[in-house]
């Protein structure tokens, strides 16, 4: 069938600290701005949430792949994705008697572990990995030093990078060899800036959830498309209160305490990535990096927000002229950006390059660029 921009892990109006805003309509919405061809639907445990899918209207012929993020009883989130909701009404009363709120929780938490859940959800005919896998709260290599002493023998399909890692962080672990890697937006919002800042290039046989799903298990990642790792908030060994960065042996030196005001450091995913490392790196399908046209837009025009009048009327005036927004970053020749805007055309031209300055984030602080 073809190429297509998957965004498989996003929130619904349900989860904690997520906009009241991201609902199937301003969804579907976002993703033909975007250029989203196949979007999770987030948070598909919840029945109500469930049912709001099933009633969407989809006159776009967007992809809408069932998915669900949870947290096990070691605080690890995984993803689970599958083809039908059926599915998740299933694995719904399979879970709740181990969780006290997956009626009314986007997210829920399940008092089982990751093998234990895995082992439930294959047994559905869904997949499961695990979600932003290096960061330092919550995830897989935060609580493990492995997928088998998290997952033990169930089946794997798939690695969330997150947003603080690329594929470079992965290749040098030889325990995912044969793991995709998928890259994803864990939008909380619709708007442009958060919904696909990071996206999957899949090859589809077949145009439908079917497909995404048996694109994942084979393998057929074309292309990662997300942040450079520096720009995410953990990327760096960093204190949580003042953000002053450290390396990772002056950190243990200190008992993870800050010599600036006392406060926690917190370990970084780029280091965190290095102990885990024990060979040289394997190859990986390209990864494209890039930040949101948005964000790119208020760098330029040095506003205080991409949400700016000035920023959304040069955003829809690209939109309108090139067609969505994934293209613009990535396929559009810098020549025909600059026809329109001399200045994004640079920028956009800069990032595929790769001549920007970064600034590491660290400590829940993100990083910066500049051109």
């Amino acid at each position: 069938m073809g190429l297509a921009a998957t965004d498989l892990h996003i929130h619904s109006c349900f989860s904690i600290a997520t906009s009241k805003n991201m609902i199937p309509d301003t969804i579907l919405s976002g993703c033909r701005i975007k250029g989203i061809k196949a979007i999770g639907s987030g948070d598909a445990l919840h029945s109500v949430w469930r049912k709001m899918w099933e009633n969407a209207a989809n006159d776009a012929g967007i992809i809408v792949v069932p998915t669900a993020e949870v947290e096990d009883r070691n605080r690890v989130h995984h993803l689970i994705l599958s083809d039908t909701f059926d599915s998740f009404q299933t694995l719904e009363s399979l879970l709740s008697p181990h969780c006290l709120h997956i009626q009314n929780a986007g997210r829920p938490h399940i008092r089982l572990s990751g093998k234990e859940i895995a082992s439930i959800v294959n047994e559905c005919g869904a997949c499961i990995g695990p979600a932003h896998a290096f960061t330092p709260w919550t995830s897989l290599y935060a609580a493990f030093s492995s997928l088998h002493a998290c997952y033990g023998d169930e089946d794997v399909a798939f690695l969330e990078l997150g947003l603080s890692a690329d594929s470079r962080y992965g290749a040098a672990i030889s325990e995912l060899n044969d793991i995709p890697f998928l890259s994803n937006s864990d939008a909380h919002s619709p708007v442009p800036e958060k919904l696909g800042r990071e996206c999957t290039i899949l090859d589809l046989k077949t145009y439908d959830e079917k497909g995404v799903l048996s694109a994942i298990r084979n393998g057929h990642i074309m292309m990662n498309i997300g942040f450079f790792p520096e720009e995410g908030k953990y990327n760096r060994t960093a204190c949580t209160r003042c953000y002053h960065q450290y390396s990772l042996s002056r950190a243990e030196e200190l008992g993870w305490r800050c010599s600036m005001d006392g406060g926690r450091i917190k370990k970084g995913v780029s280091d965190r990535a290095l102990e885990l490392s024990d060979r040289k790196p394997t190859m990986r399908p390209p990864y494209f990096h890039i930040i949101p046209l948005a964000e790119i837009i208020s760098t330029l025009l040095r506003t205080c927000s991409p949400r700016t009048k000035k920023c959304r009327f040069l955003y829809d005036e690209m939109i309108r002229t090139f067609g969505d927004e994934i293209s613009i970053l990535t396929t559009v020749p810098a020549d025909e950006i600059r026809s329109v805007h001399a200045d994004i055309g640079d920028a956009i031209a800069a990032f595929r390059e790769g001549k920007v300055t970064l600034h590491p984030g660290g400590g829940g602080r993100y990083g910066t660029f500049s051109l």
